[in-house]
């Protein structure tokens, strides 16, 4: 019992010395303390300009700033507006909510997640949102600074606060007709016809490798099909059709 006290007390410790290293942001809630005046202690969340309001000085800036810069300039605001001479500030986070990022897509729990020194990293926070849905891709997308990147979960990668991860659909191919298991299948990279059809089981002792037909998305909400050899890359989307043999 000792041992697990102690350990929640390290930990809590950990990550309280880990946040006086996290610069404040919006939607951060802070606790600021006076010393020897209660009456301006205040708790508040920063709002969308970056600032809080403090009693008898208004408005703050405090986005950006660490815990302690932010205090300085509070104590800055006091001195300046003479209200106190030697004013004693500290700010400390109550709630880091800067820190979070959006994780929406084919994920099992979609929704907010805080980022931490221990779940910074893209797995993490895919594992802490359930994993990946069934049907969801391995390629997801992360919006960064308004522009998209396309990122392997598998390997490493660490988020910024304020990002969306979307888990985007896993890209399939469709194979119908003569084969032993019609339907949908992951796409690979560099994936043939024949591969294709080998993960649907093969063909039929009914169909013929010389009779397939390929159906293509052409971008138009149609498709355009052509006959397909074995040795042909498949895209995203494609239909195999998989035709009886000629007797």
């Amino acid at each position: 019992m000792k041992r697990t006290v102690v350990g929640i007390f390290l930990l809590t410790a950990a990550l309280a010395a880990w946040a006086q290293t996290q610069n404040l942001g919006v939607g951060d809630a802070v606790r600021v303390t006076v010393f020897q005046q209660p009456d301006l202690t205040t708790e508040a969340r920063i709002n969308d300009r970056g600032t809080i309001a403090m009693p008898l000085v208004g408005e703050v800036k405090v986005a950006g700033l660490s815990q302690a810069e932010a205090a300085k300039s509070i104590a800055e605001s006091l001195k300046n507006g003479k209200i106190l001479k030697n004013p004693q500030v500290s700010v400390s986070i109550t709630t880091l909510r800067s820190r979070q990022v959006s994780v929406l897509g084919h994920v099992a729990r979609p929704g907010r997640i805080a980022l931490d020194e221990t779940s910074s990293q893209l797995a993490d926070v895919i594992a802490a949102s359930g994993g990946i849905a069934s049907g969801g891709s391995d390629i997801v997308t992360v919006l960064r600074d308004g522009k998209e990147h396309k990122v392997n979960v598998l390997k490493p990668f660490e988020l910024k606060g304020g990002e969306t991860i979307h888990v985007d659909r896993a890209a399939v191919v469709y194979i119908y007709g003569e084969v032993t298991r019609a339907g949908a299948y992951p796409l690979v990279p560099d994936m043939t016809v024949m591969q294709a059809i080998a993960a649907g089981g093969g063909i039929t002792t009914r169909g013929s490798e010389r009779r397939l037909k390929l159906r293509r998305p052409s971008g138009n909400g149609k498709y355009v099909e052509t006959d397909a050899k074995l040795q042909d890359r498949v895209k995203a989307d494609d239909v195999i059709f998989v035709r009886e043999a000629l007797f």
